[in-house]
């Protein structure tokens, strides 16, 4: 029988799709750095003006919330949103477009934070989606094409783009993380594979990072350029036949493209892809960065409008401390607008949540906090429910109260 039952449990997991493990609670999304020239009135004015536009676009996923009228006149009346701001010297780093090198300076910095509640009402006022700040870990295999090197970053590597990667995911509130490329990473993995974006090896490789998306970048000065024939009609080249048409590459300096090979919560296992092309690489990958963003914001955000319901079950309540401690702790997701007792029955309590968007994002809320866990027995009977009185049923999911 217990032969039975194990091989029963693989053929489930066999079955499943790649799922996420982990959601990354982003810390200090209401607060801003920008760069200052002084410490007077003026350029103070213009900076806490920029750090408020840069938590609207932090919290809201997408720099289009700048262009809502209310957003606009909010960051006109900046003060009625501070709650504190003070001032910083830190070391920036320049980057040189010719050579990928860096120098590094003292600049003054003003930090400012903003007040969560009175920015949430802002949002909830323009009828904006939030992004809360339980977000999608994303695992980044950046392959760098420099002529005939090519090189995958890494944290350690010697270059300004693991620079820019890490400074964009603060500045956006994105958590993206590059492969450590130690012996692990190179046993399961190789160059090839990443450049190539065979699906099978990123995800195998990918798999210790516990990431929720996978995405694989390219940018290239050489063969991922375009070439085009270019043909000499000099009448003074005679008889040179073949040898006068020659290939070149078009002067458009580099070119970038990404893939997102695997997104765990995607049920349909979509492949997106794009591709860029320009004269700066750090450019390049901002545009690329910035697009990755605002498509895993789409999927993510908690949309102000939405009545999107979801029950669950909670089945160990059995004291009524335990109750209010639940009630609380759904009521205070980020994901959830409401929360409704529907039936008390022995232990078990169902709830009808009134979400804030995706059950996605509440599933991701969660499985960070980890209060309520998911009980899954494939040999139990599926707990359904009919709703409005029609054929069709709900699977509704159990869960258990534990601290």
């Amino acid at each position: 029988m217990f032969k039975i039952l194990i091989l029963l449990l693989l053929v489930i997991t066999s079955l499943l799709p790649f799922t996420a493990i982990e959601a990354v609670e982003v810390k200090d999304l209401y607060q801003a750095s920008v760069t200052i020239n002084s410490r007077n009135n003026t350029d103070r004015a213009i900076a806490l003006k920029e750090a408020l536009a840069a938590v609207m676009v932090k919290v809201g996923g997408n720099k289009s919330v700048l262009d809502n009228k209310i957003i606009k006149k909010a960051l006109i009346d900046y003060q009625r949103y501070l709650n504190q701001y003070r001032y910083q010297f830190d070391t920036i780093h320049t980057i040189k477009p010719i050579v990928d090198n860096q120098t590094q300076t003292k600049q003054l910095f003003l930090l400012a934070s903003f007040n969560e509640d009175k920015i949430n009402q802002l949002f909830q006022q323009a009828n904006l989606a939030l992004w809360g700040s339980l977000r999608p870990q994303v695992l980044l295999w950046l392959v760098d094409e420099d002529g005939l090197v090519r090189t995958i970053m890494s944290n350690s590597t010697d270059s300004s783009l693991p620079f820019m990667v890490n400074n964009f995911s603060a500045q956006r509130g994105l958590p993206i993380m590059m492969p450590l490329m130690d012996l692990t990473d190179a046993s399961q993995i190789t160059l090839s594979d990443i450049w190539g974006r065979f699906e099978q090896p990123v995800r195998k490789a990918s798999s210790r990072y516990l990431a929720e998306a996978i995405v694989v970048m390219r940018i290239s000065n050489s063969s991922l350029l375009a070439v085009e024939p270019e043909t000499n009609n000099d009448a003074s080249s005679s008889n040179c036949g073949l040898l006068c048409t020659q290939t070149s590459l078009k002067e458009q300096g580099y070119t970038l493209d990404w893939s997102l090979l695997g997104w765990g919560l995607k049920g349909d296992q979509k492949r997106f892809s794009q591709q860029y092309k320009g004269s700066e690489r750090q450019k390049l990958l901002q545009q690329g960065l910035a697009d990755i963003t605002e498509l895993i914001y789409q999927y993510y955000a908690l949309s102000t409008t939405s009545n999107n319901n979801f029950m669950i079950e909670v089945a160990n309540i059995d004291s009524l401390a335990t109750y209010v401690d639940v009630f609380d702790f759904l009521t205070n997701l980020s994901a959830v607008k409401s929360v409704t007792l529907l039936r008390a029955e022995g232990a078990s309590r169902r709830f009808n949540l009134q979400l804030l968007g995706s059950s996605e994002a509440l599933v991701a809320s969660l499985k960070l906090n980890k209060q309520l866990k998911q009980f899954i027995d494939p040999l139990a009977r599926i707990n359904t429910t009919t709703l409005n009185n029609e054929a069709d049923e709900i699977a509704v999911p159990i869960f258990y109260w534990g601290n």
